[in-house]
This record gives structure tokens, C-alpha cells and sequence, in this order.
């Protein structure tokens, strides 16, 4: 009967980004290594440019640390990306990996009674919740210009052939526009 009772009063954890950290017993001092994995709600990052894809895994390997004003959470935070490179246009998938360090407040604690709502992630019920922290991280660290290799040339700018493709001796004859009109006119007798 008792064991239906403590698990009665612990809060149903349904999402995988969200921890409960009831075990630290608010000791400082005391931590916990938790690894998992939690699928992303919603695509991050900017659509056709570089982006984490909606449903991808996330894989958390995270240490939590109960400190004097709540719980400290630390570690890593690794997604698969995908989207096009911005000089040539061809698919890129790779992975972004983000450190994360934040602090989950506890309720009437001296961190929660200074800091504003936005300031500081505060604990809910004795559970964190990992989602915003892992997202707003993850966004900032994909690149704002993603490059397939770090040497990409690119597209000739007159044809739109991939550098890489078409070779150092690729060339398009430019006539410069002040000659134009002369090389309309003379351009038959030029080649005798």
C-alpha cells in the first residue's frame, strides 16, 4: 500500500525533456548523470537555409547537480541538421552538438526572489524541463551560412556551374559594354 502511495504522489513524467530531480533531496552536493534521447516538436532553425529537423532525436548526456539555489544542469546536447550550402546549394546533413549549463531555480529561493521569470529557469513540482534550454542553444549554434566543405568555391556567377565541376580553366568571354556596338558591327569581319 505504500508503495502505491509514493508513486501516487510523484507527478506523471510524459515528456522526455522534462526530469524529475525529486532524488537530489535538495542536498547540495548531490548529482545524477541521466543520458537519453527526446524528439524535437518542431523544426529549428530556418527552413531551406539549415534546420534540425521536426521529430529528429536529440541525445542529452547531462549531470545534474543539486546546488543551494536549485538544480544545476551541465553536459551536451547533440542533433542531427540538415539543409543546403549557401555558396553551391548542395544538401548538407550533419550533427550539432551544444554544451549546456543552466540553473533551475528553486521555488522562494534567494536566486528565484532576485531574478526576473525570464532570467532564470526556475523548477516546476521538482522537475525541469529541458526543451526551451536544448532549443534556444541548438538554434544559436547552427551555422548562419552552412558550407558543405569549408573550401567550397561555389557557382560561376555567369553560367551557375559548380566550381568544383568545371575546372580551373573554366572561362566565359566577357566583352566589355563600350565595345559592344563595335563588336555587333565587326564581329563577321574579326574572325577573317
Amino acid at each position: 500500500m505504500s508503495e502505491q502511495r509514493s508513486s501516487a504522489a510523484r507527478p506523471a513524467v510524459q515528456s522526455p525533456w522534462v526530469i524529475d530531480t525529486r532524488d537530489l533531496g535538495r542536498r547540495p552536493g548531490t548529482s545524477r548523470s541521466v543520458r537519453r534521447k527526446a524528439p524535437t516538436a518542431h523544426a529549428l532553425g530556418v527552413e531551406g537555409v539549415i534546420t534540425v529537423p521536426s521529430g529528429a532525436e536529440v541525445e542529452l548526456d547531462l549531470l545534474l547537480e543539486s546546488v543551494v539555489e536549485g538544480v544545476l544542469v551541465s553536459g551536451t546536447a547533440s542533433a542531427p541538421m540538415v539543409g543546403e550550402c549557401a555558396r553551391c546549394l548542395d544538401p548538407i546533413s550533419s550533427r550539432v552538438e551544444v554544451e549546456i549549463t543552466e540553473l533551475f531555480a528553486y521555488p522562494d529561493s534567494t536566486t528565484d526572489a532576485t531574478t526576473d521569470d525570464d532570467e532564470v529557469s526556475r523548477l516546476v513540482a521538482d522537475l525541469v524541463d529541458l526543451e526551451p534550454v536544448v532549443r534556444d542553444a541548438v538554434v544559436l549554434a547552427l551555422p548562419n551560412a552552412p558550407l558543405c566543405t569549408p573550401d567550397c568555391a561555389g557557382l560561376c556567377p555567369d553560367c551557375g556551374g559548380k566550381w568544383a565541376d568545371l575546372g580551373p580553366d573554366h572561362r566565359h568571354e566577357t566583352i566589355d559594354p563600350r565595345w559592344a556596338a563595335l563588336t555587333e558591327r565587326f564581329g563577321e569581319d574579326r574572325d577573317r
